[in-house]
């Protein structure tokens, strides 16, 4: 699930990124205007999703292994 909301707050940024750029809402040019269902559809799928990724940011890390080299 993780994974999941990443690839979907990340394909949101590249969107918002898209709309500050060039003026272009992606979303909305290829689902038929920002105000249609299938476009309002998604929108609450990567708000959710970004919501979701909220969680990574307090979930514990696992620890690094670190690699010693042996010198004789």
């Amino acid at each position: 699930m993780d994974n999941t909301a990443l690839v979907l707050a990340i394909l949101g940024a590249v969107n918002w990124g898209s709309i500050g750029l060039f003026g272009v809402d992606l979303v909305a040019l290829l689902c038929g205007g920002q105000t249609a269902v299938l476009s309002r559809i998604i929108y609450t799928v990567i708000g959710l999703a970004g919501l979701w990724c909220i969680t990574l940011l307090f979930k514990e890390k696992l620890p690094v292994k670190e690699t010693r080299a042996h010198s004789h």
